[in-house]
């Protein structure tokens, strides 16, 4: 009995050459998508950025990598988050999960090896504050 064997085909290799680049804003995009996830933070940003994303969104157009800045090597990123937390979250857990879950994301997204994740709470909202009422008019 003759054993056949049937020859196997083995996939074209990839393009050996060639350069991938990422962008500073990209990265920032994704740090910044990634932090706005964490329960217990409330917005991106300090004052000043968060003022100019209010006028940004009322035009249609969000800066999801607001309060986000980047350091962008060839194969390493350190992130500077500013946040600002919900009240009565405790910071420094609600710190740790941006970290975490910044770092996970551009290594999953980009590929890349994530050096240092700085995250600065520069307020805490409490609810309500953005949700007062306001004056009734003095003359109708």
């Amino acid at each position: 009995m003759a054993i056949t064997t049937t020859p196997t085909t083995t996939p074209a290799p990839a393009v050996g050459g060639g350069k991938t680049v990422i962008v500073d804003p990209v990265i920032a995009k994704i740090a910044g998508i990634a932090a706005a996830s964490v329960p217990g933070v409330h917005a991106l940003g300090g004052g000043a950025a968060r003022v100019i994303g209010s006028i940004r969104e009322a035009v249609g157009a969000k800066d999801l990598g607001q309060g986000v800045q980047v350091e962008v090597g060839e194969r390493q990123v350190a992130a500077d988050i500013t946040i600002v937390a919900e009240y009565p979250e405790q910071l420094q857990r609600v710190a740790s999960d941006v970290r975490t879950a910044v770092a996970d994301a551009i290594t999953e997204l980009a590929g890349m090896e994530v050096t240092e994740v700085n995250v600065t709470v520069v307020d805490v909202h409490i609810p309500g504050d953005d949700d007062t009422p306001a004056a009734p008019e003095r003359v109708q």
